[in-house]
């Protein structure tokens, strides 16, 4: 019986070592690239934001309704890796933090960064607890914190400046803008008209200008003033939504705002995830379905 299955151990040898190889070259593949990739991922009504570094630093900027996001996340992550450098938490609102209990029974996580501001749903309180639980640890974002993501690549905190924990959840917003060579991506959260003023009131033009603006609050006309578009200048305009179909976001008063300053809107209701990649000089886009 046993001289018989000989003649398949160079077979199954040779699968094994196929296998391990496939599961190196996985694990590895942080390492390998040469080009800042950065996703904002099709959650509906609500937000998720991938970054991975050249150097493989990955960071998840909230994490969309509950149910939604280790689908999305799966198609930009290698298909092994299964921990995450850090999250954002822009505001505990639940279609920014209900993915991350999902995030956090799959995947790893180094560091949490969060606002300050609080709700108190179940939802949030289950969040805080698990990230106690698995002893991670938690600082508030604040204006002038530098996260180095490697390879040239560096996020830095534009707001809160202040302590914010009394504020609404949309005003207290976390806004950072990510940078990589002659690339630069404005993250606004959920921030409003009124957080957009202290913003323009406490950064320089060079803190500013960007190429790419995320858009805050799903498009809502609450959001994204033609005062700070302007300011701003964005080439591109980035927005999470799913249509209008819950409170009706995209506003028109919005889009025509973005379209009065000629900027490139996308959208995942039309196109689904988003995915920009920079090489550091220029960026290009893609879309997954």
């Amino acid at each position: 019986m046993f001289q018989g299955s000989k003649k398949y151990l160079p077979l199954l040898l040779f699968l094994f070592i196929l296998l391990s190889l496939i599961l190196i070259l996985h694990l590895n593949l942080k390492d390998k690239k040469d080009y800042l990739t950065f996703a904002m991922l099709n959650v509906g009504q609500g937000d998720a934001l991938f970054i991975e570094s050249p150097t493989g630093t990955q960071i998840l900027i909230d994490g969309g309704p509950p149910r939604k996001i280790l689908s999305r996340l799966s198609r930009v992550m290698p298909l092994f890796d299964k921990s995450i450098d850090a999250i954002i938490i822009t505001n505990p609102d639940l279609d920014h933090i209900g993915g991350f209990l999902d995030v956090l029974k799959v995947y790893k996580v180094g560091k949490v960064y969060e606002a300050g501001t609080w709700n108190e749903s179940k939802t949030y309180e289950n969040l805080k607890n698990k990230i106690k639980e698995k002893n991670i640890p938690t600082s508030l974002a604040k204006k002038g914190m530098r996260i180095n993501l490697g390879g040239g690549a560096v996020l830095d905190i534009l707001f809160p400046d202040r302590d914010v924990s009394t504020w609404t959840t949309n005003d207290g917003s976390v806004v950072a803008k990510l940078s990589y060579g002659e690339t630069s991506v404005m993250l606004t959260g959920d921030a409003t008209s009124e957080t957009e003023k202290l913003i323009l009131g406490n950064n320089t033009i060079l803190d500013l200008d960007i190429d790419i603006l995320k858009i805050a609050h799903h498009g809502s006309r609450t959001s994204t003033s033609d005062i700070f578009v302007e300011a701003v200048s964005p080439e591109y305009a980035l927005i999470s939504s799913d249509g209008g179909k819950k409170y009706g976001h995209p506003h028109k008063e919005t889009l025509d705002i973005l379209n009065s300053f000629g900027s490139k809107i996308f959208r995942t209701d039309l196109l689904g995830t988003i995915i920009m990649k920079s090489d550091g000089l220029k960026e290009t886009f893609s879309f997954l379905k």
